[in-house]
């Protein structure tokens, strides 16, 4: 039995400009102790999903299982089994984080839980948090005691809606270092939804990527990245680049990536930046990751395509000659 079943979701709202369909017959489980990712631009319906699968939100057709119970008409039991760690920054003001823990433990009939507090107080680096007021803490701070609470009742599926948002490097190392424990040592399953792809790549062996509410892959992270140009091509440069370059670039600022699969890829686009004048910096060639992949799956990025040889016609003669790097698709 899947730990989550996603049975033909949909949910549609009624705007006054018409329907607004934000999840479209979204199917796929998610198997007992996975580790799976939800990707997706903004916009494409992770955390609506989430939130029908947490009970927040009531689906328009389908129906989602926790370990066999529906949400809706068993939304007891499922709850029971969900922990959920929301994107937004959600507290108490009249509680320390000790007391925040045992009444969160409260709400699903569990007592004599402070073992298990200090566990998480501990394993999130929360331990010498245990007394402060809510208000005293960080941003950061914050978002453990949020951890904490989805965890304290220990859960069997632990859902993560961008849990490391705008949170420092120390608070992401212990976050993935607890919860990587919790999925290898004691079976839990996670779903994790990021915009930190680097994470997913790291920590998911199973990945779904949604597009405009519908799932565009669902794939092993391994297959994903067999997707991709096998290389990827790096530089700096100032100056514009040609038409035919920049329809396949993603360009952050100075820097410009391009798919060159081989030698004789990074040659012809070598000889295509000479051709126009462009002396690239710091060039380096890097493996394919999978945010090449999902810019490429979800259209947010340049797709991958030929680079013609000097004196070849361009894909795109037709339209100007050069792209700046200020005009051209952005990461």
């Amino acid at each position: 039995m899947p730990a989550v079943s996603f049975q033909q979701v949909s949910k549609t709202y009624p705007t006054p400009r018409g329907d607004l369909h934000a999840l479209q017959s979204v199917s796929f489980d998610i198997e007992e102790g996975e580790f799976f990712g939800l990707l997706g631009p903004n916009g494409a319906g992770k955390t609506t999903l989430i939130s029908v699968l947490a009970g927040l939100a009531r689906a328009s057709s389908g129906r989602v299982l926790v370990h066999g119970s529906d949400v809706q008409s068993d939304y007891a039991t499922a709850r029971r089994r969900l922990g959920v760690v929301p994107q937004e920054l959600v507290f108490d003001p009249f509680f320390n984080v000790r007391e925040a823990l045992r009444i969160q433990s409260g709400y699903f009939g569990m007592q004599r839980n402070d073992a298990w507090i200090d566990e998480l107080l501990d394993g999130l680096g929360l331990a010498d948090k245990a007394t402060a007021n809510m208000r005293q803490l960080s941003g950061g701070m914050k978002r453990r005691v949020l951890i904490a609470q989805a965890l304290v009742h220990k859960p069997s599926v632990i859902v993560l809606d961008e849990p490391t948002a705008g949170v420092d490097v120390e608070l992401r190392q212990t976050l993935w270092q607890f919860v990587s424990d919790l999925n290898k040592s004691r079976g839990s399953t996670v779903l994790l939804t990021t915009h930190y792809l680097e994470e997913a790549e790291a920590l998911c062996g199973r990945i779904a990527m949604l597009k405009q509410g519908r799932v565009v892959a669902l794939e092993s992270t391994s297959a994903l990245l067999a997707r991709a140009a096998s290389n990827v091509l790096r530089f700096k440069t100032d100056a514009a680049l040609p038409i035919d370059l920049a329809v396949q670039a993603r360009i952050t600022g100075r820097v410009v990536q391009l798919p060159a699969n081989d030698a004789l890829a990074v040659e012809r686009i070598l000889a295509r930046l000479r051709e126009v004048g462009v002396s690239p910096e710091d060039i380096e060639i890097r493996k394919a990751d999978l945010e090449d992949v999902f810019l490429d799956l979800t259209g947010t990025g340049g797709r991958p395509g030929p680079v013609p040889l000097p004196g070849e016609t361009p894909p795109d003669a037709g339209a100007a000659d050069t792209v700046t790097g200020v005009g051209a698709r952005n990461a």
